[in-house]
């Protein structure tokens, strides 16, 4: 099993909007980034967990866990002109673009923020931490993932 972390405006799409979701699931979608792509089609699977980050926004941080509930498969907004994930190249024959249907898992009892990622020594070689990082999704060490669920209180 693989950990993640993957990013969300959550004022475009946040982890309460999730939990009000149909049986607590989404598709990941709007990915436009192809080694986040292949990391998708390539290296998760069912049942692979992830933090659920809040990015761009005032306080940064992570709000709980999701888990991968359904593989890669073609992202259905690259083919609709009227979204702003739109790709003209993209045909339905051979798309480019995928995603993965994820769905809420946990909660954390203490939203972990980016200051308390950075002060943390323990994630100091975390991935998402490096400067020049902008991955919407990243892989996460178990190492990383242990210490981050017991920062969020789990």
């Amino acid at each position: 099993m693989h950990h993640w972390l993957l990013k969300s405006e959550p004022d475009v799409f946040s982890f309460d909007h999730l939990k009000q979701r149909p049986k607590k699931t989404e598709p990941w979608n709007g990915v436009r980034n192809y080694q986040v792509r292949n990391m998708m089609r390539d290296q998760m699977s069912i049942g692979d967990l992830g933090f659920f980050y809040h990015s761009s926004c005032d306080v940064p941080g992570i709000a709980g866990v999701v888990k991968i509930v359904k593989e890669a498969y073609p992202d259905h907004t690259q083919f609709d002109p009227s979204s702003e994930y739109f790709d003209q190249g993209s045909k339905r024959e051979e798309p480019r673009w995928l995603m993965v249907d994820v769905k809420w898992e946990a909660d954390f009892k203490t939203f972990v923020t980016l200051d308390m990622l950075r002060a943390e020594p323990k994630l100091a070689d975390m991935l998402i931490l490096r400067r020049g990082n902008r991955l919407s999704i990243t892989q996460v060490e178990t190492k990383h993932w242990d210490r981050i669920c017991k920062l969020g209180g789990l």
